[in-house]
C-alpha cells in the first residue's frame, strides 16, 4: 500500500501523537522520514493490531528521579501496563482495549526463560509474567492466544523514555480530576482541578494504585485519560515544528529491536496512514472482567476476564468493527472493573 505524502499540518501531528501518547504511557522531517518504510508497515485488510507495553525497567533513572518520584526498589522487567490497539484499515478508528496486568493467562508453547535459561512448558502466570519469562515473543504470543487477534507490532517504553518523551511535550500534560488523589506509594498528591505535569510526575499518576480505590482499574483509566490529554498537546505544542515528531518518536521507540516492534520510521508512517483522524474517533475500554480468581498454586491471586465478554469485543476487533456498547457486556463481579467504553474527548480536560 503507498501512502501520501505526509505534511507538516494538523492531522499527520494528531496521528502521530496518539501512537507517542499511548505507551501510558502510550504514542521528521516528517515527509522524508516516511517514503520508504512506509511501504514496510502492515496494512491488513481487518485493520492494524498494535501492542503497547510499559516496562517496569528503571535503566537511566537517577538516584535523584527514584527519591523525588519515588521509583525506588527493584524493577521486575514485566509489563505494568499493557494496551492493544486497534488502527481500522480504512483509517478512520482507533480502539484502545487496556488489559490488566494481573490478568491470568497461559503461557503458550515450549519457551526458554531468558532468566535462567529453564525450558518452561505450557503453564499458567499472570500476564505480564510473560515478558519477564519471555520478552516480547512470549508477550506477542500470549497476547495473540488470549485475544484471537494478530499482533502486527508492539512498542515498549520503560520508565526512562516515558519520562523523557513528555518531557518534549511543551508545558505538560493537563491532568484534572474531581477528588483528591493522594497516593503514598508514588507520592502522587494531587488537588481537586487541573495540574500540568511534566515526566516524573506523569509518571506518578500513570503508576498511582491506590489514589482512588480502586488499584489496577482506576490505574488503567488514569492511563487511558492521559493518554487522551497527550495527545491535545502533543497537537497543539509541535503544530510549528514538523522536525520535532520525528524526535518524539525517536525518543519513545529508543533503540530496542525485536522482530515484531515498531520502527521510528513505521510510527511515522502510521501517522500518515491516519492523518484525518478526528479525536473523536479513538475509543478506550478494558477489556471486560468477570471477577478474581481464587488464589492459583505458583500464581497468586488474578483477574479472570469475562470471556463472552471478551471474546465479544476482540470478535469485534477481529472484524474491523467498532467496540460493543456497555450494554452488551454482562456487569462484572467487581464494581471498579466495570466494562465502559469512552470517546477520547470525553476523557480530555475541560
Amino acid at each position: 500500500m503507498k501512502f501520501p505524502r505526509p505534511r507538516p499540518a494538523r492531522r499527520p501531528l494528531v496521528a502521530a501523537a496518539t501512537l507517542a501518547a499511548l505507551t501510558a504511557l502510550f504514542p521528521g522531517a516528517f515527509a522524508g522520514a516516511v517514503s520508504v518504510a512506509s511501504r514496510d508497515l502492515p496494512a491488513p485488510e481487518r485493520g492494524l493490531n498494535l501492542l503497547v507495553v510499559g516496562l517496569d525497567g528503571r535503566k537511566g533513572v537517577t538516584k535523584e528521579e527514584k527519591e523525588r518520584f519515588r521509583l525506588g526498589g527493584q524493577g521486575c522487567d514485566c509489563t505494568d501496563v499493557m494496551m492493544l490497539v486497534h488502527v481500522s484499515a480504512a483509517g478512520d478508528r482507533v480502539e484502545v482495549v487496556s488489559l490488566p496486568r494481573d490478568s491470568l493467562a497461559s503461557l503458550p508453547g515450549e519457551h526458554r526463560d531468558r532468566r535462567t535459561g529453564k525450558v518452561h512448558a505450557p503453564h499458567q502466570a499472570k500476564i505480564n509474567n510473560a515478558w519477564a519469562e519471555g520478552g516480547p515473543d512470549l508477550t506477542v504470543e500470549t497476547v495473540e492466544s488470549m485475544t484471537g487477534l494478530s499482533v502486527h507490532r508492539y512498542l515498549a517504553v520503560d520508565f526512562r523514555r516515558f519520562m523523557d518523551t513528555v518531557d518534549q511535550v511543551d508545558d505538560g500534560v493537563p491532568i484534572c480530576t474531581e477528588q483528591p488523589l493522594k497516593d503514598p506509594a508514588t507520592g502522587l498528591d494531587l488537588q481537586p482541578g487541573t495540574k500540568r505535569v511534566a515526566g516524573g510526575e506523569a509518571l506518578q499518576y500513570v503508576r498511582s494504585r491506590r489514589a482512588d480505590g480502586q488499584m489496577d482499574f482506576g490505574r488503567m483509566r488514569k492511563q487511558q485519560r492521559f493518554v487522551a490529554n497527550a495527545l491535545g498537546r502533543l497537537r497543539d505544542g509541535v503544530l510549528d515544528a514538523p522536525g520535532r515528531l520525528e524526535e518524539v518518536a525517536a525518543t519513545l521507540r529508543g533503540a530496542a529491536a525485536g522482530e515484531r516492534g515498531i520502527s521510528t520510521a513505521e510510527l511515522l508512517a502510521l501517522a500518515a496512514r491516519l492523518r484525518n483522524l478526528p479525536p473523536e474517533r479513538t475509543e478506550f475500554a478494558t477489556v471486560p472482567v468477570r471477577g478474581f480468581n481464587a488464589n492459583v498454586e505458583s500464581v497468586g491471586s488474578t483477574v479472570a476476564w469475562d470471556e463472552e465478554g471478551a471474546a465479544e469485543v476482540f470478535g469485534r476487533l477481529a472484524e474491523d468493527r467498532p467496540l460493543p456498547a456497555a450494554e452488551a457486556v454482562a456487569p462484572s463481579e467487581i464494581q471498579a472493573a466495570a466494562y465502559r467504553p469512552a470517546r477520547g474527548a470525553s476523557l480530555i480536560c475541560p
